[in-house]
């Protein structure tokens, strides 16, 4: 069936519309030659932060990369990804809290696991074996001044060249923007919580 002018048209504008674009893109592509590892802040105050990482973490697991993960707050109770990632032979997961703050309600308990957490960090800070970390809900110790910002700043930018870093958690420090390579916020515009609807397995843990 012959296309008919009019559509003609449209084709070739849409031609040389994806032919501009590709142009664009390769240029990019072709400038961005540098190879290293990166630091990818998720943060804001919307669901699916720590979903976007380990995601992103399955991603470099089906490419036979070796992971490690600390989940700072969620030691309470088993979390879906805990579950489904420990048993995997390529990551090294730690779940290193008690619960969330608000629920401890004991400070120096709550200092005494992010240290101690933070030194299991370091450990694969150093160690290049790693391809991708994930600190899951790290920001919270921030915020709560439960870790030393200059000294984790440090570890970061320290970790061995072609290292992959993901930090997960609501509000991040500005100093941790400046030196992140990749930042993505995660927006709220409705919850189910707050429609009455009580957290599930699979969903919110």
């Amino acid at each position: 069936m012959s296309e008919s002018p009019e559509q003609q048209e449209k084709n070739e504008r849409h031609r040389q519309r994806m032919k501009r674009k590709k142009e664009v893109i390769d240029q990019r592509i072709a400038a961005a030659q540098e190879e290293r590892g990166v630091l990818i802040l998720l943060k804001g105050n919307g669901k699916g932060k720590s979903s976007s990482a380990f995601g992103t973490m399955a991603r470099s697991l089906g490419h036979g990369q070796k992971a490690g993960v600390i989940q700072f707050i969620k030691g309470r109770r088993e979390t879906g990804e805990f579950l489904f990632f420990n048993q995997h032979p390529q990551v090294d997961f730690h779940v290193m809290g008690h619960g969330f703050t608000w629920e401890t309600q004991d400070r120096e308990q709550d200092i005494a696991a992010a240290q101690k957490a933070w030194e299991t960090a370091r450990q694969m800070l150093q160690d290049d074996s790693y391809n991708i970390l994930v600190f899951d809900e790290l920001a919270y110790m921030f915020k709560y001044g439960y870790l030393d910002l200059e000294m984790v700043m440090n570890d970061l930018q320290q970790r061995p060249v072609n290292q992959n870093v993901m930090i997960t958690g609501r509000v991040m420090p500005p100093e941790l923007d400046e030196i992140a390579d990749t930042i993505s916020k995660v927006m709220d515009e409705q919850h189910a919580f707050r429609l009455g609807v009580k957290a599930q397995a699979g969903i919110e843990f």
